[in-house]
């Protein structure tokens, strides 16, 4: 059974940055694409970043672009998003997500209960 725990939401200040982890157990972490999705209050989950097997191969969010970095450490089972410069539209619950497969376009099968970030201005 695969589990998948987040950390390191808060509240912080428009403009601020937080980084956020999500660490995986199971075996063979290397092999499967992770990502980022976010939820806010009334609105449906929105993808904001994936990284694929390999960690060359990354997307974002249009509204994210140039301010998140999403990036993976293998060795610690973990995955992380890095963002900067945000803004109070960036409030939701952030929610990890661990892929069927290597590639993040074949879907994702396991995902985490999500850390809340609030940003205020």
């Amino acid at each position: 059974q695969v589990q998948l725990v987040e950390s390191g939401g808060g509240l912080v200040q428009a403009g601020g940055s937080l980084r956020l982890s999500c660490a995986a157990s199971g075996r063979f972490f290397s092999s499967y694409a992770m990502a980022w999705f976010r939820q806010a209050p009334g609105k449906e989950r929105d993808f904001v970043a994936s990284i694929s097997w390999g960690h060359d191969d990354t997307h974002y969010a249009e509204s994210v672009k140039g301010r998140f970095t999403i990036s993976r450490d293998d060795a610690k089972n973990t995955v992380y998003l890095q963002m900067n410069s945000l803004k109070r539209e960036d409030t939701a619950v952030y929610v990890c997500a661990r892929g069927r497969t290597y590639d993040y376009t074949d879907g994702y099968a396991y995902w985490g209960q999500g850390t809340q970030v609030t940003v205020s201005s």
